[in-house]
Formats: structure tokens, C-alpha cells, sequence
């Protein structure tokens, strides 16, 4: 557990996962430096000055994966980081140079004031099972010793390819930096993250996983054959390996394997309102069985606590308290929702 002599740093601060895992490090009595690219935006960052604790436990600097260097300041003097940051942008008109360079160069400038920092004693990198599970053919199960295939994510470019690209190359430079310069590294895996959040705009990640509701089809490829990992059991996956000696290598975090007709039916039980179908064009009926194996975490003694229908919840629970769904499944008001956040309207 923390105490007020141990520092660490939270890149990503003001996102989805970054200000969750910063609650939770509050809540044990880290000091945490949060990173985020504009402090002095009061829209950005209100909801962690709010936090339980930042008064006392928090400060903001200022950093931005483009900017080399930009990290230094903030790390130097932590004994521990958390590297959450990461551009996510499925409608980049120039992926190359707007998410995949700045993913890459980003996490290799956090490790090499890692390595000058002399203080920082483990990394924690936030990758994603778009790093593991993106091929032609799909495995029955995946484990950490698997990879994406980066040719066929390349050569067919579906939603979200760039982001598969990215994170991929990003941790294996990461693991070859930490490698030649004896960083003690270790990247979690998250599968699709869900739950209750407290940043104020929708988290990426729900807009796939809300995708039946919105309507928005290009995601339903994501969710087809889907894996999830609620957004606390993913935070306290963090901070247990970071708290755990004997803690090594990769680990997948994910909880619950369900495709795309188990989620549209709990969706239908839950909320009837928002008219989710039950048949899908061009999705079969009996889909095969593909699952992630958390099994190297939980051997390690962690365990989850929260179910598929705590996430789903939770996640249209806030966005509805913060009007970022609507309330029933009205077009005109599905159609509001998608320009909202950005969405092509169909």
C-alpha cells in the first residue's frame, strides 16, 4: 500500500482509465503526479481536483506524448509509473503520424526518464488486447504469449486498426527498451474496459460497447466475438502488480467473454427501451467460443469482482446521468447522441 513518502505518476491522467486508477491511488495513499497535456484546463481536469485526497495527494503537470522530454519533470523523484496514455483516434484522417508515431515515440521518451530518473522502480504500461488477438483466425484462447498479426490488421485496415498497430508496436519497444536498460516493465492487457466512470466526455471504449444502442455498425465487428474487464477490476489490476514483488511480464485483464447476441440480450433484459435487435446481418447465430486467459493473474492472487451486467450498468447508468445516451431509443435523439460524440450519424 502507499504512504505519503511514495510518489508515483499517472500519465493519461484526465481519461477514461487514468482518472479511475488515480482515484483508487488516492484511496491508498500514493501521492500521485497526474500528467495531463493542459492543467490550467478547468473542463479537463475538475473531476480529479475533486477527488478525495487531491488536495493533499495530487498535483497536475503538464505533458503530451508528442512532446519529447515533456515527461521528465513529472517522473523524476517517482518511485513508480503508470503509463495509461494513449491516442485514440479510430477516425484519424492520418493514423500514421496522429496515433501510431506519437504511441510509439511517446512510451519509448516515459521509459527513458524512467531509466534517468534513477527513482522509478517499476513501469506499469496500459496496453490492449488489440496487441494479442487480431488475426485471420481467431484462436479458441488467448494467452500473453500471443500477438496481433500486424500484416493482416494492415492489409484490411478494419475499425480501430491503427490503434491495434500502435499498441502493438508501442509494447514491443517497450519491452526491448526496458530489456537493454534493466527496467523492471510490465504490461496489462486489458480486453474491451466497461463500467461506471467519472471523466465527463464517453470513453472511447464505450463507444463500442454501447455500440448496439447508438446503433453505430462499424463497431459491431469489435463486439462479435467480445471480451471485458470492468474499469475497477482493470485500475486494481494495476495497482496490485505494482504492489507485488514476484510480478513479471504480460498479463491479460479480462473477466468475462460474451459475443455479440449474450451482450445484445442482457442489453435487451436490462434496458427494453433502447429496442436492441436480436439478429445481426452477416454475424452467424452460433458463433465459436474464443476466450482470453487471465489465468497468470489470478495465479499471481488476484481476483475480479464484477460481473458482465455490473459493467454494462454501470457504463449506461453514468452516461445516461451525464447525457451521453439518451433515455430511450428515439432516433432523433440516437442520431443527437452520435454527432455529439462524434459518431457519423447513419
Amino acid at each position: 500500500m502507499g504512504t505519503e513518502a511514495e510518489t508515483v505518476c499517472v500519465t493519461g491522467a484526465s481519461g477514461f482509465i487514468g482518472s479511475w486508477l488515480i482515484m483508487r491511488l488516492l484511496e491508498r495513499g500514493y501521492a500521485v503526479r497526474a500528467t495531463v497535456r493542459d492543467p490550467d484546463n478547468m473542463k479537463k481536469v475538475k473531476h480529479l481536483l475533486e477527488l478525495p485526497k487531491a488536495s493533499t495527494h495530487l498535483t497536475l503537470w503538464k505533458a503530451d506524448l508528442s512532446v519529447e522530454g515533456s515527461y521528465d519533470e513529472a517522473i523524476q523523484g517517482c518511485t513508480g509509473v503508470f503509463h495509461v496514455a494513449t491516442p485514440m483516434d479510430f477516425e484519424s484522417k492520418d493514423p500514421e503520424n496522429e496515433v501510431i508515431k506519437p504511441t510509439i515515440n511517446g512510451v519509448l521518451d516515459i521509459m527513458r526518464a524512467c531509466a534517468k530518473s534513477k527513482t522509478v522502480r517499476k513501469i506499469i504500461f496500459t496496453s490492449s488486447a488489440g496487441t494479442v488477438d487480431v488475426e485471420e483466425k481467431r484462436k479458441p484462447v488467448y494467452d500473453e504469449s500471443c500477438w496481433s498479426d500486424l500484416d493482416f490488421v494492415q492489409r484490411i485496415k478494419m475499425t480501430g486498426w491503427m490503434y491495434f498497430v500502435s499498441k502493438t508496436l508501442a509494447e514491443q519497444a517497450a519491452w526491448k527498451f526496458a530489456k537493454e536498460n534493466n527496467l523492471d516493465f510490465i504490461s496489462i492487457i486489458p480486453t474491451l474496459v466497461v463500467g461506471p466512470f467519472i471523466m465527463q466526455s464517453m470513453p472511447p471504449s464505450l463507444l463500442t460497447a454501447l455500440s448496439l444502442i447508438t446503433g453505430n455498425e462499424a463497431h459491431y465487428g469489435i463486439i462479435k466475438q467480445g471480451h471485458y474487464v470492468h474499469l475497477d477490476d482493470l485500475c486494481m489490476s494495476h495497482i496490485f502488480l505494482y504492489e507485488n514483488p514476484k510480478a513479471e511480464g504480460r498479463y491479460i485483464c479480462n473477466s468475462d467473454d460474451a459475443n455479440i447476441h449474450d451482450l445484445a440480450k442482457l442489453l435487451r433484459e436490462k434496458y427494453p427501451e433502447y429496442n436492441v435487435p436480436a439478429m445481426f446481418k452477416d454475424i452467424d447465430e452460433n458463433l465459436p467460443c474464443v476466450a482470453f486467459s487471465s489465468k497468470k493473474l489470478t495465479d499471481l492472487g488476484f481476483e475480479f469482482k464484477y460481473s458482465l451486467e455490473d459493467m454494462v450498468v454501470g457504463a449506461v447508468e453514468t452516461c445516461r446521468e451525464k447525457g451521453l445516451i439518451p433515455l430511450s431509443h428515439k432516433k432523433q435523439a440516437v442520431e443527437e447522441c452520435k454527432e455529439n460524440e462524434g459518431v457519423p450519424a447513419s
